[in-house]
Order: structure tokens, then sequence, then C-alpha cells
């Protein structure tokens, strides 16, 4: 995990997971709706997920 993603998940999650799949983005973009905070946390949790 980068830098630069980690700092795109805190200032705009779904940045971060775009290249990830259709799924996390709208997922994380769900998330970012919903609160700031969750979306930053689901964003790292699929970034330090090693199977995708």
């Amino acid at each position: 995990m980068s830098f630069f993603r980690v700092l795109f998940a805190i200032i705009f999650p779904p940045l971060s997971v775009i290249d990830k799949g259709c799924g996390s983005f709208f997922i994380i973009f769900l998330l970012t709706l919903c609160g700031w905070i969750p979306g930053i946390i689901g964003a790292l949790v699929i970034l330090n997920n090693p199977k995708y």
C-alpha cells in the first residue's frame, strides 16, 4: 500500500479503490455518502486486503 493510496483514502475514499473493481468502488462510495469515516475505514480495509 503506497503513501498516495492512503492519502487518497483519507481525502476521497472511492478514488483510492477505483482500480479494485466496480463493486468495491460503489460500496466505498455508499459508505462515504453515509459518513466520511466509514468510507475511509472501508477503503483502508480493501487496500490492506491481499486478495484484491
